[in-house]
């Protein structure tokens, strides 16, 4: 007796035989039966107590039952019935036979109460014990399912009948009723058969009384709900999958994903090979591939921890011949399984040397490969292998794995063209954006640009553009969307500002310029059959610098505000009018001046920097100024440290263009002004001058190509423009810039002079003469320059 079963156990006769065939228990129901006490037994053959003294053999599987001849102590034989279990079959354990003692005439008629519990020849499997826990009745279906007689086990308790750790919970669970006489409910998972697979059972447990109520044994009810089970495992595995698999567009992780959804669910070990993309971008061919094929391991799983059933490691690559699980499937286009006993299975181990050392002592006895297919391309091959779960793959484990599968195929099919599809865009970006910026004596100038990580790389841009009279252009943008089509629409729009700032339009007049560009644009990807507009969309923002004024204009057109951290001061945004996006069309821009002490610092960003989910866009920009206000001459380092302050680890959600400039300032000491009178008869006294500054600064190489186009631009100032005419100087190290202003708003042109012509030719003289020249616009009229190289010259 014992407190799980507070009866007594010796109505059983049991013993129990080691794998070598010795006894190692003998309990006081077997001394009943045979005579022999626990001492003269154990550590002795179990063959000595066969009567006919035949060798023992046991038996295969897991179970055994059948009729004995053994021998009793006095010497006299005993026929017995007995029922065998392999206990931990696994690690190669004993085995328990047992043989009940009471109710052994099975003929007599069965108790009145015990008999009125309604045993009928019920398609539901009933079991009648007794108020002991043993065995007194059972119907046919119960018969069916047991796979013995009822009048066999009569007298058994239910662990000595069914083994395993399931029965003796069960017999928990009847005690309870016993002692209670309330009705229970248990669910239980019980191998049935001989596939090793596991049978979800119902146990539906209630007391038997007598007339007087008490309580007299417990009818057990099982309803068999395996194929329910099994289905609803299917079904929530298939959900898992569609869950799990694809949260990412990375093919490695997609691939992984199949394999962690699929261990210990429906197999032991799980690797996944995908051919490698052709190169070039191009496309698989359709059907299925030819072998021997190359695949590369993309991703594995096992329930061992450290996968060391995997002979491959992920990123190496194998080539797979027909006989292999790999190249059987890639071959056929379809599932292939095989088991142990089949022969097939040694094939496949065995193919590879290494491979068969390494998974022969693993015990695997059932191996599933499986095609992995999308768009008519086969993309790779997953296979799934059993070693510890004693189940084979049966026809629902294949359609299973097949559904699975289909659903990462299409997953794994979307990452690779989403990465083809980035490739192609990001070299597309980097084509188009500037490889290095622009060397001016106006600004230094440091930038950063990084891709989105899952969105796509888009359409973020920025650029530093030279302008007459040594100042810069300074511009950064934001295309609305992703993919090619916006790397595209950027290229268009960086274009369309280097030729808008080509011909020196004020930052209001830019974006109102590249504002009708947006708009055609979006007019021309819409669909004009159904009128509807496209939706190209972008913002911008523009700043021009002077360093002879020190001064800077900006306009922005729906773009953040930059930042300005002046030499020795904290970092602030930039109050400017925020315009509208570009492509609304008809709505106006606004510009603001700024007076910047040399040195400062001008920070220009996309959205990309401020929007992230771990902080609002008001911390993300207070992060930005604090980041911006450490000390550090280095604009290079200053771009890093920005970066790593305010974009979380790895790639940022959506593209990032960082662009900083440090102002310079051109000293009044190399720049000269002169009032020229609106009088032909004194340009003489102005080369003069000219050819004295020239001199002091230095210059003199390049007096004589500076004095011809001076002559040239203030003798047509004087001739066509409207005083007062200003002629003024800028030099630098590389450069001399000569500029000559009127009031009037005619722009010059060159054209054609005729043989017999006496003027028309000074412009073509000056284009000859100097590496640029041209004219821009002014709030009091128009200003013509010309640009001299000076390190040639030198």
């Amino acid at each position: 007796m014992s407190p799980v079963y507070p009866f007594d156990e010796a109505a059983t006769a049991r013993a129990v035989v080691d794998e070598h065939g010795v006894l190692v228990e003998w309990n006081e129901g077997a001394r009943r039966l045979l005579g022999w006490a626990p001492e003269e037994v154990l550590a002795r053959p179990a063959a000595d107590l066969l009567a006919d003294g035949t060798p023992l053999s046991l038996p295969e599987g897991h179970r055994w039952n059948g009729t004995l001849t053994l021998r009793h102590r006095d010497g006299h034989a005993v026929s017995v019935w007995v029922l065998a279990h392999h206990r931990h079959a696994r690690d190669g354990g004993d085995w328990l036979v047992v043989t009940p003692l009471e109710g052994r005439d099975r003929d007599a008629p069965d108790d009145d109460v015990l008999s009125r519990a309604g045993l009928v020849q019920s398609p539901c499997a009933v079991a009648i014990y007794d108020d002991r826990l043993r065995l007194r009745a059972v119907n046919d279906a119960m018969a069916e399912v047991l796979g013995v007689s009822g009048k066999r086990l009569r007298g058994l308790r239910l662990p000595e009948i069914g083994g395993g750790p399931q029965s003796a919970d069960i017999e928990r669970h009847m005690l309870r009723v016993l002692d209670t006489g309330r009705g229970h409910d248990v669910r239980t998972y019980v191998p049935i058969g001989g596939d090793g697979r596991m049978n979800a059972w119902m146990a539906r447990m209630s007391p038997i009384t007598d007339p007087t109520g008490r309580v007299r044994g417990v009818c057990v009810a099982a309803h068999d709900f395996t194929e329910q089970h099994r289905a609803r495992e299917r079904l929530q595995l298939v959900n898992e999958a569609s869950v799990r698999i694809g949260t990412t567009l990375d093919v490695g992780r997609t691939a992984q994903e199949l394999a962690d959804v699929c261990v210990p669910a429906l197999a032991d070990f799980v690797s996944v090979d995908l051919v490698d993309p052709p190169a070039h971008g191009g496309e698989l061919p359709i059907g299925p591939l030819s072998v021997p094929a190359a695949l590369r391991r993309v991703a594995h799983r096992s329930v061992t921890p450290g996968d060391p059933e995997a002979v491959t490691a992920v990123g190496h690559s194998q080539v797979y011949p027909a006989v292999s699980p790999q190249g059987a499937s890639l071959l056929s286009g379809h599932a292939i399984v095989v088991s142990e006993g089949s022969g097939d299975l040694e094939k496949w181990l065995a193919w590879n040397p290494a491979r068969s050392r390494r998974l022969g002592p693993l015990g695997v006895h059932s191996t599933m490969s499986v095609p992995i297919r999308a768009r008519g391309m086969t993309l790779g091959v997953a296979v799934f292998t059993r070693f510890a779960q004693p189940a084979r793959f049966l026809p629902d484990d294949v359609l299973l794995a097949e559904e699975v599968t289909a659903r990462a195929a299409v997953c794994i099919d979307n990452a690779r063209r989403y990465s083809r599809e980035r490739e192609t865009a990001l070299a597309l970006q980097r084509s188009l954006l500037p490889r290095t910026l622009a060397r001016t004596a106006a600004v230094a100038a440091a930038s950063r640009y990084l891709p989105a990580a899952r969105a796509g790389v888009g359409g973020d841009w920025f650029d530093v553009i030279p302008l007459s009279g040594m100042r810069v252009a300074l511009v950064v943008g934001d295309v609305i969307g992703h993919g090619v089509e916006a790397s595209a629409t950027m290229g268009r729009l960086r274009t369309a500002v280097r030729t808008l700032a080509d011909i020196d339009l004020a930052p209001d007049e830019l974006l109102t310029h590249l504002d009708d560009v947006v708009a055609r644009m979006s007019a021309e990807a819409g669909d004009e059959d159904a009128g509807r507009p496209g939706e190209v969309g972008a913002t911008c923002l523009y700043a021009v610098y002077d360093p002879v004024s020190r001064r800077c204009t900006l306009a922005r057109a729906g773009h953040p505000a930059p930042v300005l951290v002046p030499p020795g001061g904290p970092p602030h945004r930039v109050e400017l009018p925020p315009g509208p996006p570009l492509g609304l069309g008809g709505l106006p821009f606004e510009s603001a001046e700024l007076d910047l002490d040399e040195g400062s610092v001008l920070a220009f960003y996309t959205d990309g920097l401020v929007d992230s989910r771990e902080r609002d866009v008001e911390a993300a920009q207070r992060l930005l100024r604090k980041t911006l206000a450490e000390p550090g001459d280095c604009l290079e380092e200053a771009c890093d440290r920005v970066l790593n302050a305010l974009l979380p680890a790895g790639s940022p959600a959506d593209d990032v263009a960082l662009l900083l400039a440090r102002t310079r300032g051109l000293p009044p000491s190399q720049v000269a002004t002169w009032d020229v009178p609106a009088d032909p008869s004194l340009v003489a006294p102005v080369r003069k001058q000219v050819l004295d500054q020239l001199e002091t600064w230095g210059l003199s190489p390049v007096s004589f190509t500076a004095e011809l186009v001076v002559s040239e631009l203030v003798t047509n100032a004087i001739r066509y423009g409207t005083p007062p005419i200003r002629l003024r100087l800028i030099h630098d190290d590389t450069h001399l810039i000569c500029e000559v202003s009127d009031t009037s708003s005619t722009a010059p042109h060159l054209r054609r002079a005729k043989t017999w012509d006496e003027g028309g030719r000074g412009l073509l003289l000056v284009a000859q003469l100097t590496q640029r020249w041209g004219s821009r616009h002014t709030t009091e009229g128009k200003t013509i320059w010309a640009e001299l190289g000076l390190a040639d010259d030198e």
